[in-house]
């Protein structure tokens, strides 16, 4: 039997992809036409999701063979041999194979039909060439061989699409994840940002909060400080009244008291007069008594007569060539220059004409002034080596020395007395400090500068300069000596050696302060002319011993900067006249308690100091907390005030 075969070829594309490719594809062309599906699927900007408009049935195997004998059309030799009679084929060897070529460009297959009735033919039909068994085997093989390779080629399209499909999917869900994720950072920023913003509001607060509490204890301190100085004002107020009735009520006292030492003088005074009156007359009466009886006797020794007793007359002419001989030998042992003298004897002689004074006016006057006095060593107590210090301490003592309420000579002692007795403390800055201060009151009061140079001359002899050596014609003994140059007795005994010195060199540094002190605008009454004049007298008329070798080093440590400054190549002789003749004759000496004396005074000059300011000539700035006052002086006070930390300074 012979078989017709009858083969439709209908390509067709849909979005550009062959449904049934060529069945005579080479494999290279098909890898062209996936490359090209490639290269088309990449240009997109954005993948697509494949969407099929039309199902389509992946066959198997045996939807293969349905489809092929779909397209095969088998026919018997009767059929074929009528059809050929009709059309008027060529039979060829008892049998006949037609084969007719359908083209069908623009035919639509549709899977969902079951007949192939429904598939319009169309095209040139071909007349079929009758060939042998093996060639139609042949051709079957090969027809076969095609729908395997069309098949496979589907499947590979299917898979290539089921892929496609898969990561279009997995692109949509990175997209998708990509929003998600900008979303959660979106929303992660934005509580970040509200975090932040609650950060800073949360600072901004605590910042204010801080900065009003501040201001509270601002005003808290300032309504303490009010408090304070009120409370201190009132017991100040207070005191004063009970000052002032403590002093009424000693005025009245003293009154009382007055009135009967009056009245006690009175009667002592009436008892003396009665004395005087009876010693008179008995006097009378023995001097008639005796002219009787020389009466008597020149008429019964007629021309005979005594010569009168002169015996009182010889004994007061030796007392009182005792006493001229006595101050003879006393000013044969001072050694000093005639000037020095003269000058010391004015001043003590103004210094005890003041202590007269205040002791008639203090007898005389009901009046305390023992707060004055107070207010005077408080002020000089409280001197320190500051510039607003000073200043301020000075002020304030001039205005206590020109107040007229209180006697000036009773100011002008006690000034003199408390600032003397403030040097004995060992230390320069006080020194220095006390110098400033004394020009600085004298420049107002210059009374106080020949007052207070007298209590100096008393205070210490060698700022005179004076010394008094001792000799046993002079004096009763050593300790008459001793008091004499200055040793304080304590407890029944003479001071140590030690001590003295102590306060000798005390006593020199702060007249050697108030010699070097220099304030521009002000005129030091005692400055430094007056300094080389001491020192000249010194070196004229003072012996070289342990005390004026300890008043000479005293005086060089502090004034000998300044007057280097003034003086220059005279001075640098006056020091080699020192090292020259004085040390060497301390030297001479050779006594051990004179050796770190010499060793200072040497290594002074030696090394030059005098090139070097002394600590605490320049006074210092006030530090930032002057304006409060020191805790010292709380304590005079420190019962009146409940917050001391935040006092400010009273004048």
């Amino acid at each position: 039997m012979g078989a017709i075969k009858l083969e439709l070829r209908c390509p067709q594309k849909v979005d550009g992809i062959a449904i049934d490719p060529e069945p005579d594809w080479s494999f290279d062309a098909l890898l062209s036409e996936l490359n090209s599906l490639e290269t088309r699927l990449n240009a997109s900007s954005k993948p697509v999701p494949f969407t099929k408009t039309k199902s389509r049935e992946i066959s198997t195997g045996k939807s293969v063979e349905s489809n092929a004998r779909a397209f095969v059309i088998r026919v018997s030799d009767d059929e074929l041999e009528n059809d050929n009679e009709r059309k008027g084929e060529e039979v060829h060897n008892g049998s006949l194979v037609a084969v007719k070529r359908f083209t069908c460009d623009a035919l639509y297959l549709s899977e969902s039909d079951d007949s192939d009735d429904d598939v319009a033919l169309g095209g040139e039909s071909y007349l079929m060439d009758e060939v042998g068994l093996a060639d139609g085997a042949l051709v079957e093989l090969t027809h076969q061989h095609q729908l395997g390779v069309k098949e496979e080629i589907r499947n590979l399209i299917s898979t290539l699409e089921t892929q496609l499909i898969s990561e279009n999917e997995q692109s949509n869900s990175a997209l998708a994840q990509v929003e998600k994720d900008r979303d959660m950072r979106r929303e992660m920023d934005r509580k970040n940002d509200t975090v932040y913003q609650r950060k800073i509001a949360e600072a901004l607060d605590n910042h204010l909060t801080a900065v009003q509490r501040d201001h509270e204890l601002k005003s808290q301190i300032e309504e303490r400080k009010i408090r304070s100085d009120a409370a201190y004002e009132e017991a100040k107020r207070k005191e004063r009244a009970l000052q002032e009735e403590k002093i009424r009520q000693e005025k009245v006292k003293a009154e009382a008291e007055m009135q009967a030492k009056l009245r006690a003088e009175e009667a002592k005074r009436a008892a003396l007069e009665a004395e005087k009156r009876a010693a008179k007359e008995a006097a009378e009466r023995e001097a008639a008594e005796n002219s009787k009886r020389i009466t008597a006797g020149v008429s019964q020794d007629g021309a005979c007569g005594r010569q009168p007793d002169d015996s009182s007359v010889i004994a007061g002419a030796q007392s009182r060539g005792s006493r001229s001989d006595g101050t003879k030998k006393l000013q044969s042992a001072v050694r000093a220059t005639e000037s020095a003298l003269n000058i010391e004897q004015k001043r003590l002689q103004k210094l005890k004409e003041l202590d007269e004074e205040n002791q008639s006016l203090k007898l005389s006057s009901n009046e305390d002034f023992s707060g004055y006095e107070k207010d005077i060593s408080r002020l000089i107590r409280q001197i320190r080596g500051l510039k607003d210090n000073v200043r301020t301490k000075a002020s304030e003592l001039v205005k206590i020395l020109n107040n007229p309420l209180c006697p000036q000579s009773i100011s002008l002692a006690t000034f003199s007395k408390k600032v003397v007795s403030r040097c004995e403390t060992p230390d320069d800055n006080v020194a220095m400090s006390c110098g400033y201060v004394i020009v600085l009151v004298a420049s107002q009061v210059p009374q106080v500068m020949d007052i207070l140079l007298g209590e100096f001359h008393r205070a210490c002899i060698y700022t005179v300069p004076k010394h008094i050596v001792f000799s046993e014609a002079a004096f009763e003994s050593e300790e008459a000596y001793y008091k004499t140059i200055g040793y304080r007795e304590e407890d029944g005994k003479i001071e140590s050696l030690e001590n003295y010195l102590s306060r000798l060199k005390s006593y020199m540094r702060l007249y050697a302060a108030l010699i070097q002190t220099e304030i521009p605008g002000v005129q030091n009454a005692h400055g430094l002319k007056e300094g080389w004049a001491w020192l000249a007298r010194f070196l004229n008329a003072l012996p070289a011993n342990i005390y004026t070798a300890v008043a000479l080093n005293a005086f060089l440590q502090l004034a000998g900067f300044a007057l280097f400054k003034k003086y220059k190549s005279q001075f640098r002789k006056i020091l080699d006249n020192i090292y020259d003749n004085f040390l060497n004759a301390l030297k001479a000496r050779e006594d051990s308690k004179l050796n770190l004396v010499i060793a200072e005074i040497q290594y002074y000059i030696e090394d030059k100091k005098f090139l070097e300011e002394p600590e605490g000539r320049t006074l210092q700035a006030p530090p930032l907390s002057s304006t409060l006052v020191p805790e010292a002086d709380y304590q005079e006070y420190g019962r009146y005030h409940q917050y001391q930390e935040y006092g400010y300074q009273y004048h």
